[in-house]
């Protein structure tokens, strides 16, 4: 009779006992991986909608007037395809799981999908002025082309703009895949749920956290390792307003820390690199070092 090698059995045995550990009450054992979105599908349908908005800068062929459009319903059908698949899928399970605590009802997701392309134009324009800004915010910018083949913020931006469609429909999971995908890969973590007004630009980029309930103003600039965050972790139930508000024409130079839902800078401030703010400024300021400055 043949006898199983030594290293066999104890590997057995090893599966054994990561089987046991399945066993118990950790909130990590969730055995319905079926019902969940599938987070490889649900970034596939991002980077089809990435090519949507910038074709030009995505596609491997020539395109023209006359190929434009069969190039955009390619992209758009396997998008809709994808989105509308996983939006029922987390519906489904939220729902499920008894957490829905938004509007949207299971069986939404082709409108959910629809609107979101509806939107599009509109997303292409704030998507420019994004754009412009860089190039108009950074001199060591050679043209437009440059920003948006190798800026980091361009691609966070794209991500966290089709996000907060999705985010305010009342999709869930969905709009967290997509930031969070982008934040591996740039390093920029902005919540779906913050309000961002246009014309905005992330200089450089790495280590900026920008919470879900943060505003921001028009034509606001980010450098590096900018954090707009909260003071303390309240009722994540309670709805309140926890990040602060960044008015129009900001300026906040790196590593600077801006805390709390009552916070607000004031419109056209400048805050200094590594500043760490927890109270409001007024129009116009200027604060350096540790909160001090003048206004």
């Amino acid at each position: 009779m043949r006898t199983e090698p030594k290293r066999f059995r104890e590997l057995e045995e090893t599966i054994d006992g990561v089987l046991s550990s399945y066993t118990g009450t950790l909130e990590i054992d969730n055995l319905e991986s079926a019902a969940l979105p599938n987070k490889r599908e649900v970034v596939e349908a991002l980077d089809h909608l990435k090519h949507v908005l910038l074709m030009g800068f995505y596609s491997t062929r020539t395109l023209t007037k006359d190929n434009l459009r069969q190039a955009l319903a390619e992209h758009m059908y396997e998008a809709s395809r994808l989105l509308v698949q996983h939006i029922e899928r987390a519906l489904t399970y939220d729902h499920w799981m008894g957490r829905s605590l938004r509007r949207l009802p299971a069986g939404s997701g082709e409108a959910v999908v629809l609107s979101l392309f509806r939107d599009i134009p509109e997303l292409r324009r704030l998507l420019n002025a994004d754009v412009r800004a860089a190039y108009d915010g950074d001199p060591a910018a050679r043209n437009v082309e440059e920003i948006v083949f190798s800026y980091p913020s361009v691609e966070a931006i794209v991500a966290y703009r089709i996000a907060n469609r999705l985010y305010r429909a009342g999709v869930p999971m969905i709009p967290r895949i997509f930031t969070e995908h982008a934040h591996a890969r740039t390093g920029i973590d902005i919540n779906p749920g913050a309000q961002i007004g246009e014309r905005f630009f992330i200089d450089h980029g790495t280590g900026v956290v920008i919470g879900e309930t943060t505003v921001i103003g028009e034509g606001v600039k980010l450098y590096q390792g900018v954090t707009l965050g909260a003071l303390s972790v309240p009722n994540r139930d309670d709805g309140g307003k926890r990040h602060p508000t960044i008015e129009d024409g900001v300026t906040i130079y790196a590593g600077a820390t801006i805390l709390g839902g009552e916070t607000v800078i004031g419109k056209d401030s400048v805050i200094g690199g590594s500043v760490w703010l927890t109270k409001s400024v007024p129009p116009g300021s200027r604060v350096f070092g540790r909160g001090r400055g003048e206004e």
